[in-house]
């Protein structure tokens, strides 16, 4: 049978009394094991918005009941409407820890779509930053990384058994239940992967667009080193050269840039650097 308390109900948990001030002051995630109780500490991450604040959860496992404890009345009323009451305590605990990971596998589907629609984006459009979108995705993974970590944790704690509340028959549930965990667990990982592969395919386009700009500005610059050769050349103003003193010097040098400018330019075309 189930039982909800808040945190302020610390004389009625089933645990020592030191061990409930550590439950409410500690904000860890963890599975204890102790005489006549098993205690399991998570926080419960709404998997469809990540950007929510997490839920503190402590769950006291007992020979004949199971208690829910929660800080806000608001997480109290959720839990309430995942738990179907059964008579066997672990059943109970098993069909509230299937009804959080009930949905998972379809929400992760559903990232992972979103991230591959970004990648079509980003590989066609290399002009908008997307850094922040890429950075954003990989905060949603660790956190649901952190997520399936710790329930992976919880249901090994739960598998052990010591102190014999889940009976032989049910703790294939709970193995269901951990390996459902493992698997949304690879699943996250194989994501971050993903994301890391896309973040350096992003890169190499910022890189490739940045050569071809450099390769640009080095033909220009090339183009331009011969032309600025000639103007120093005859902006020296020695009265011994003939062109100066020449009627159509001035169209000689004119010529002279165009046939240079002209011939770097089908010299570059050739070698295909622009």
């Amino acid at each position: 049978m189930a039982v909800f308390l808040s945190c302020d109900d610390s004389g009625c948990m089933p645990v020592p009394p030191a061990l409930a001030a550590r439950i409410q002051d500690e904000d860890v995630n963890k599975f204890e094991s102790h005489s006549g109780v098993d205690v399991i500490c998570f926080s419960w991450l709404d998997v469809s918005d990540t950007d929510q604040p997490v839920h503190k959860i402590t769950v006291c496992l007992t020979k004949e009941q199971v208690y829910y404890i929660a800080k806000d009345p608001e997480t109290l009323e959720k839990m309430k409407a995942l738990i179907k009451p059964d008579p066997q305590s672990d059943k109970e605990l098993y069909s509230f820890f299937s009804a959080l990971l009930q949905n998972d596998i379809d929400k992760m589907d559903d990232l992972e779509e979103r991230i591959t629609d970004m990648e079509d984006v980003l590989l066609k459009d290399n002009r908008t930053d997307y850094t922040v979108n890429i950075i954003r995705f990989r905060k949603e993974l660790l956190s649901l990384k952190r997520y399936y970590e710790q329930l992976s944790q919880i249901f090994d704690g739960i598998l052990e058994n010591e102190n014999g509340f889940v009976t032989k028959e049910d703790i294939r549930y709970f193995r269901f239940l951990d390996q459902k965990a493992d698997r949304l667990l690879m699943h996250i990982t194989n994501l971050r992967d993903y994301i890391t592969q896309l973040r350096e395919a992003y890169q190499a386009q910022i890189d490739i667009e940045q050569n071809r700009l450099m390769k640009i500005f080095t033909v220009i610059t090339a183009i331009f080193l011969p032309l600025t050769l000639i103007v120093g050349w005859y902006g020296m103003n020695f009265n011994e050269m003939p062109e100066y003193a020449w009627h159509f010097g001035y169209l000689y040098v004119i010529g002279i840039s165009v046939i240079v400018v002209l011939g770097l330019v089908l010299y570059f075309k050739r070698k295909k650097w622009f």
